[in-house]
């Protein structure tokens, strides 16, 4: 079994959550959280926030850490046991872009009934509804887009 480790985000802004849509050879892969492999060196944080800018051209903020996700998938050669570590995070305007090189055609903010049900895997849904229940706690609190958070 081969483990990997990859961080990623669920931004949120003015209640709206970023979604990538992934699309390798006009086949249908599906819509996804921003997320990637954490390089050497490299603490949880920044890769999410790298992941974030790299796959959809988002200068996203880190407001809490949310949790992490666990998945399997097999590969030709073995079987990958995945650990994913996620942020809530905020962005300061609507733009992305999909990095095209990573196969991500269609880049978004949707509203979370929308995201919840455009979301391919169940383990990002329920990360989702963690990101975005924190979300609504902070606006209660008065606190979601102050400068300084957690």
């Amino acid at each position: 079994m081969i483990e990997a480790t990859s961080c990623g985000g669920v931004v949120i802004y003015r209640g709206k959550i970023l979604a990538l849509y992934k699309s390798y050879k006009n086949r249908y892969e599906g819509w996804v959280l921003p997320k990637g492999t954490v390089e050497e060196g490299e603490a949880y944080k920044e890769t999410a926030l790298r992941e974030v800018k790299e796959e959809a051209d988002v200068n996203a903020a880190v407001v809490k850490y949310i949790g992490r996700s666990h998945y399997h998938f097999a590969v030709p050669e073995d079987v990958v046991a995945k650990e994913v570590h996620w942020y809530l995070m905020t962005a300061d305007n609507y733009h992305s872009k999909p990095q095209r090189e990573e196969y991500f055609v269609d880049s978004g903010y949707y509203k979370f009934h929308e995201v919840y049900h455009l979301l391919r895997f169940s383990n990002e849904k329920q990360i989702v509804e963690r990101a975005y229940g924190e979300y609504m706690e902070l606006r209660k609190a008065h606190m979601w887009g102050c400068t300084k958070y957690f």
